[in-house]
């Protein structure tokens, strides 16, 4: 964890540009005022924040949507790897069955004899 100072070094930021991007949402620090600490992931996110405000010259409205994308983005990296741990603990047939689904794509599924939608008359 890093206390304010440090991170303020480290991000290159003021203390006003830090408090008004924490209370933009932005950022949120680990502990509450007045010890806050912050991690090394929120240090990257200032450092992408002030990227993305100096050197790009993004505005707060596309800053918003940028940290909201990459926010979509990190929790479904999760998902799919909650995902992948719960299929490596299935029994290898299954595992394969549900690769083999996963290969074929969306027309590939519910392709076996019974499965999927009804047949034509």
């Amino acid at each position: 964890m890093l206390e304010i100072r440090e991170f303020l070094l480290r991000a290159r930021l003021d203390a006003a540009a830090l408090e008004a991007w924490v209370e933009a949402g932005w950022l949120v620090p680990r502990q509450a005022e007045p010890s806050r600490a912050f991690s090394e992931l929120d240090l990257a996110r200032a450092c992408l924040i002030r990227d993305l405000r100096e050197a790009m010259g993004v505005n707060d409205e596309g800053i918003e949507v940028v940290l909201d994308l990459l926010d979509q983005v990190h929790g479904l990296r999760h998902a799919l790897q909650r995902v992948s741990t719960a299929l490596q603990a299935l029994p290898t047939p299954l595992r394969q069955e549900v690769l083999a689904r996963l290969q074929a794509g969306p027309e590939g599924a519910g392709s076996r004899a019974g499965e999927g939608a009804p047949a034509a008359g």
